[in-house]
């Protein structure tokens, strides 16, 4: 497991994100992201992009009250559906 904070990237954290997924998380392993909340319309894009990604969102949690926390699963995706 790996624990990743990108709040300075603000709303501008998704490409980041998967490029971490790609790069520093082994198949099957969990990596866990941080980011800034915003105006909430985030929350629902790093679900979409994960979901489009092919990888697993297993959980995503308001952190405190400006912070939101995803736990992402890496799927191999030579092997997903």
């Amino acid at each position: 497991m790996k624990r990743y904070d990108l709040r300075h990237l603000k709303d501008d954290f998704y490409d980041r994100m998967l490029e971490l997924i790609d790069k520093g998380i082994k198949v099957d392993e969990v990596g866990i992201f941080m980011f800034e909340v915003g105006d909430f319309s985030s929350i629902q894009k790093s679900a979409d992009v994960i979901k489009q990604s092919g990888h697993t969102l297993m959980n995503s949690l308001k952190f405190n009250e400006v912070d939101w926390t995803i736990v992402v699963k890496k799927v191999d995706l030579g092997k997903a559906e």
